[in-house]
């Protein structure tokens, strides 16, 4: 990678940077971990007329981890994207558990985590198990030629809804409601989608909303012993999660635990085909090496680049006092590859020991609840396509979405052959 010393620092506020290869937005970070203390951005559309909107940018593993610890100066709330959750918005579709903290996002993930019974995980457990059998199967039969569709998106969805308790009959639907919530999580539309996109988001976040209150309605008067049955019946100090909760849960669990989970596991693709030496290591005993490798997959990918918070208290921090109010941008795709805790940060090493990547979030009471399962998602889709008599390859580099909050695989072109083993 070129040497950050020699070029000028990036502005993370410009939508242009953000379009750029992956290594060259990679050398940019690894020029703001240069500087003394946190650089600040100013956000496009801030001018004199109007109140600046800007942000800090924490691009070091150990200001993102201590920042992630300390949710009483660094706030969730209002929201941890940009741009935030309008107030209607948040009071017609509920307020998700990643934008809330304190007492109100403790009672909400306490009811959640009641929800995850060990029956229920052991029985996800198997369900990941056999679908990943059959999804490998189906392809070996169906021969496609794009990965993300054919295999990464199947397992993330699949599970999901398996798990949520979700009918065959709607699944098509949700998923359509899944694709047109986040089609435009990215910075390079052009007017006329920032001008439709808005409003076609929220009409799928409305349309989910209804499926989940009838789903709601269903467990309530039969339970099933899925998750939404749980969350919906739970009796954690009287409280159940009402219909907004529940929606809004639904939503980021869709939202987030599919786009996230497909996109490690297309990453996967191409890390293991164009790394052929670690692929042939994970093959040459995959228990072995297994762990390791969903783990460095997550820490190269980092599927969620980037999650913001908000400062509530004066707080000093790597040379730079934080006030009440500012803005500030923890890049997970940035930590990951800090030289100060990872040796050869930029390669690709599934032996890599310790390896404490921030791609589930840097801990404290925001870390993934689903970091576990998507552990056990990935590993059981790469066991059936490495321990099986098959040889895959990529056909060209994955299709990229231009995006500075999830680092997006939209295509992946692929082929295989099936040897005789």
């Amino acid at each position: 990678m070129t040497d950050p010393r020699h070029h000028p620092a990036p502005d993370l506020a410009d939508p242009a940077f953000w379009k750029l290869p992956p290594a060259e937005r990679l050398a940019g970070f690894a020029r703001l971990r240069e500087q003394p203390r946190p650089a600040y951005f100013v956000e496009r559309g801030a001018t004199g007329r109007r109140p600046e909107r800007g942000f800090y940018a924490l691009v070091r593993h150990a200001d993102v981890l201590k920042a992630s610890r300390l949710p009483q100066v660094f706030a969730s709330a209002p929201g941890v994207t940009s741009p935030e959750p309008a107030r209607w918005v948040r009071a017609v579709f509920g307020d998700s558990m990643v934008n809330l903290d304190g007492a109100d996002h403790a009672r909400l993930r306490r009811i959640v985590s009641q929800a995850f019974t060990p029956r229920l995980l052991a029985a996800t457990e198997l369900s990941i198990r056999e679908l990943a059998v059959r999804i490998v199967d189906d392809m070996v039969a169906e021969r496609p030629g794009e990965f993300v569709s054919a295999v990464a998106s199947r397992m993330s969805f699949e599970v999901i809804c398996a798990m949520l308790g979700v009918p065959d009959a709607y699944r098509r639907r949700i998923a359509r409601q899944i694709d047109r919530a986040s089609e435009h999580a990215g910075v390079s539309r052009g007017l006329g989608a920032r001008l439709r996109s808005p409003g076609k988001g929220l009409r799928a976040l409305a349309r989910m909303q209804l499926t989940v209150a009838r789903l709601r309605r269903e467990r309530r008067r039969h339970p099933t012993g899925d998750l939404i049955s749980a969350l919906v019946c739970a009796d954690l100090e009287g409280q159940a999660l009402n219909y907004r909760q529940l929606g809004s849960f639904f939503s980021l669990l869709l939202v987030a635990g599919v786009e996230t989970t497909r996109n490690a596991i297309a990453h996967a693709l191409a890390l293991l085909t164009g790394h052929p030496d670690q692929l042939a290591l994970l093959v040459s005993d995959f228990e072995r090496y297994a762990d390791g490798a969903v783990d460095e997959i997550v820490r190269h990918s980092t599927p969620i680049i980037q999650f913001r918070r908000t400062v509530t208290a004066r707080y000093t921090m790597s040379g730079h006092t934080f006030l009440p109010g500012d803005k500030v941008m923890l890049l997970y795709a940035s930590a990951n590859r800090d030289a100060s805790v990872f040796d050869d940060p930029d390669a690709f090493d599934i032996t890599r020991s310790p390896n404490p990547h921030l791609g589930y979030g840097g801990g404290g009471p925001h870390y993934c609840l689903g970091a576990h399962l998507a552990r056990l998602e990935i590993k059981a889709i790469l066991c059936e396509l490495l321990t099986r008599p098959l040889v895959l390859r990529t056909l060209g580099a994955p299709e990229l979405g231009t995006s500075n909050f999830d680092h997006r695989v939209r295509r992946q072109h692929f082929a295989f052959d099936v040897t005789k083993g």
